[in-house]
Formats: C-alpha cells, sequence, structure tokens
C-alpha cells in the first residue's frame, strides 16, 4: 500500500480497539517518530522523507497497542460552550452566555463560585469568542513575564506571537521573535512564566545544554516543578476548546 503526506490510516490495537495514524514529513527529523496529537485524539507518525512514510507506517503499526493505551488516558475534551467550566490561570471559570453586549467579561467569584466568563450574543459563535478572549489575555501575560525575563538575562526580543500549536509550548527563532501557545493561560501563573523564561533564554542559548538550564533557572528557579506540571497535565490544556 502507498501512504502520502498528510494521508491517515485507521490501526487495529491487540485489545481489539481501532486507532487513527496520520502521516507527516519533516525533512529536520533524523528518525522515524511517533507522537500524540491530543486534539484530534490520534497519533502522528513522522518520517524524515516521503520515501520513508511506508517505514513510519510499520513502526506504527508496531505500536498500535501503546497508541491505543495512551489515547485511552487522554482526558476528556471540555467544549467552550454555555455552563463548561475551564481552566483560567490554574483555577476554575464557568462560562456563561448571560449578559449584554457581545465583548467577553470576567466576573470575579464569591466564596461559594467559580469566576464567571460572561460571553454573550450568538451561541454559535461563543467558542471562538471565548478564545479570542484567552488570546487577548495570554499575550497580555506573557509580555508581561518575557519583557521582566529579558531585563534579567540582558537581552532583547523582536517579537511575540501567540498560536494555536499543537506539538510545543513556545518557540525561538534566530532573529528574535518569539512564539507561544495560547492555552498556557489556562495553566497556573508560574507554568506559564516559566515557558516564557525557557525562550527568553533561547535568546542566548539555542540549545538544551547546562548553560541553557542555568540560564532558565535564573529566571526560574523552580522550573523544574513547573515544567513537571506541563507534562502531566498538557494533555488536559490541549483537550480543551474541542
Amino acid at each position: 500500500m502507498t501512504y502520502n503526506n498528510g494521508q491517515t490510516m485507521t490501526l487495529r490495537a491487540p485489545n481489539g480497539t481501532r486507532v487513527r495514524v496520520r502521516f507527516e514529513v519533516n525533512v529536520k527529523a533524523r528518525r522515524l517518530i511517533l507522537r500524540l496529537d491530543e486534539r484530534r485524539r490520534e497519533a502522528v507518525a513522522v518520517a524524515p522523507s516521503s520515501r520513508q512514510i511506508k517505514d513510519a507506517a510499520a513502526f506504527a503499526a508496531e505500536r498500535a497497542d501503546w497508541i491505543s493505551m495512551r489515547l485511552q488516558h487522554l482526558p476528556e475534551p471540555v467544549r467552550f460552550e454555555e455552563g463548561a467550566t475551564i481552566q483560567y490561570r490554574g483555577e476554575p471559570l464557568l462560562l456563561t452566555a448571560e449578559g449584554e453586549g457581545r465583548i467577553a467579561k470576567l466576573w470575579p467569584a464569591d466564596e461559594a463560585s467559580p469566576k464567571l466568563l460572561s460571553v454573550p450574543g450568538d451561541p454559535d459563535t461563543m467558542a471562538q469568542r471565548v478564545v479570542r478572549y484567552l488570546k487577548k489575555q495570554a499575550k497580555a501575560d506573557l509580555t508581561r513575564s518575557v519583557k521582566r525575563h529579558c531585563e534579567t538575562l540582558s537581552v532583547d526580543y523582536k517579537g511575540i506571537s501567540i498560536k494555536d500549536t499543537r506539538s510545543r509550548w513556545g518557540s525561538c527563532t534566530y532573529d528574535g521573535q518569539l512564539a507561544f501557545s495560547w492555552r498556557l493561560i489556562m495553566a497556573p501563573a508560574g507554568v506559564l512564566d516559566y515557558v516564557a523564561a525557557h525562550e527568553c533564554a533561547h535568546l542566548l542559548e539555542m540549545n538544551h545544554s547546562p548553560k541553557f538550564w542555568s540560564k532558565v533557572a535564573v529566571c526560574c528557579p523552580d522550573w523544574k516543578r513547573q515544567r513537571a506540571w506541563l507534562r502531566t497535565h498538557g494533555a488536559g490544556l490541549q483537550s480543551a476548546g474541542e
């Protein structure tokens, strides 16, 4: 069978469940890679070239049981809709369509209830407006963190962009452009701040050497704890907003 970049196939795991695998070609990859796309709830088999997609298919087939087990343990998706509770800066946030106008507004919590995000207007566009609000807050929080860490490290950045990436929480280019996932606004503030520190350190060290981690530690002394939280709960952040 011939497989192409972007194509998917369905495998049957030894436990009888079916799992979907999508193929990707990444010329920067040095070997075959198998990872999960939590939001699409499928595996991604990455090949260094189109000629190796067939090898990637065999690689995934040999690991169908592992894929099935990992997918079964993913958290259930949380939709941005009326009555849903999502995470916001590490705390529960209840979504409601009650209110006036079309601008999302945050209402503080009382002792017995979570904070409310009022998103009045057309229910069909509620999810998009929730994402728009979260992106705006993420940009503000990350900008503050980046400016603080850059001052600490005596380094400059060129710009900050907020994206909806699936495989990484942040990135840094050689020309000083920083990019972050808006989903970090759902994590505790310390986790967001750690990711900002991580990318700011890359402005000086484009690697993960001990020298790099020493610069992260200057900005975020408890970076190991924050990184551990993200590794444990990151799939939950990715599952929100389906």
